[in-house]
């Protein structure tokens, strides 16, 4: 293991700032994952450090997730009967995905550059998408007609795919959801995000479950990035009223392209 200080502290800043990136924009995975990665890849091997590193940044995010969860309750009590809809997809979905790192990890280490090109390909359209939310949701408002049984199993069933890619990977997720959202008169874009924020830590949490029983959580990393992390949080509310998020989006996307291009350039040459 590197020196344990001086690799401690890059992790606690880098929690520290992807829960900044979280409040603002998302995409805080995008820095831990990777600070995790190149902590664990030295003594344990690309293969065991991708999966531990995913399991350890998806804990240390987790208590964030649940506190931005619990600021939207108002939000959440209005449209209870849709959430509690998109429970079981969002559980099973998020176990099953994390279930498939543990089974398989040089699959997953193999898929590392393609998850992270993933996600920054969804940062792109994030702002478009967002834009396209917004009306969507306003002119549902404005007709006032729930979906039909057809369109609400289509999105449970998309939620169950985005579920099983956020318990496997997880970055970007909320953009995935919100898309399927935009369809189903949940209501404004405040609820949307309130659904957004509890079924992504819901996700979350069910991967939590197998990457803690698979011995997946470096707990002695974990517990510190946690505390970062919700600090990051809490910063990053009152840095969000000062710095356009666009801004954050930005770094969050060159960051994405650029690790995806290191990894890629370390896996295939």
């Amino acid at each position: 293991m590197p020196d344990l200080n001086w690799t401690l502290v890059g992790l606690v800043l880098s929690a520290f700032c992807a829960g900044v990136m979280n409040s603002v924009a998302g995409g805080g995975t995008l820095l831990t994952f990777p600070a995790l990665l190149a902590a664990f890849v030295a003594p344990l091997g690309p293969e065991r450090a991708a999966a531990l590193a995913n399991g350890t940044s998806t804990v240390a995010l987790l208590p964030g997730s649940f506190a931005g969860a619990l600021g939207y309750r108002r939000e959440l009590w209005d449209c209870r009967r849709f959430v509690v809809r998109m429970l079981l997809p969002s559980a099973l979905g998020g176990y099953l995905g994390a279930t498939l790192v543990s089974q398989n990890q040089r699959a997953f280490a193999n898929l590392v550059p393609w998850l992270i090109l993933t996600a920054a390909i969804l940062f792109v359209v994030q702002a478009p998408l967002a834009r396209w939310v917004k009306r969507r949701a306003a002119a549902q408002g404005k007709a006032d007609q729930p979906p039909g049984l057809v369109a609400q199993g289509l999105v449970i069933g998309f939620q169950f795919l985005v579920a099983i890619y956020g318990g496997y990977f997880g970055a970007g997720i909320g953009i995935l959801m919100l898309s399927a959202l935009g369809f189903m008169g949940v209501g404004d874009i405040h609820r949307m995000n309130a659904v957004k924020t509890f079924l992504a830590a819901t996700i979350n949490a069910a991967s939590v479950v197998v990457f803690a029983r698979d011995w997946l959580v470096d707990w002695s990393y974990a517990w510190p990035l946690a505390i970062a992390a919700i600090i990051g949080g809490y910063a990053g509310a009152r840095v969000a009223r000062r710095l356009p998020a666009n801004t954050v989006r930005y770094v969050v996307i060159a960051i994405a392209f650029g690790l995806a291009a290191y990894y890629f350039i370390q896996r295939y040459t």
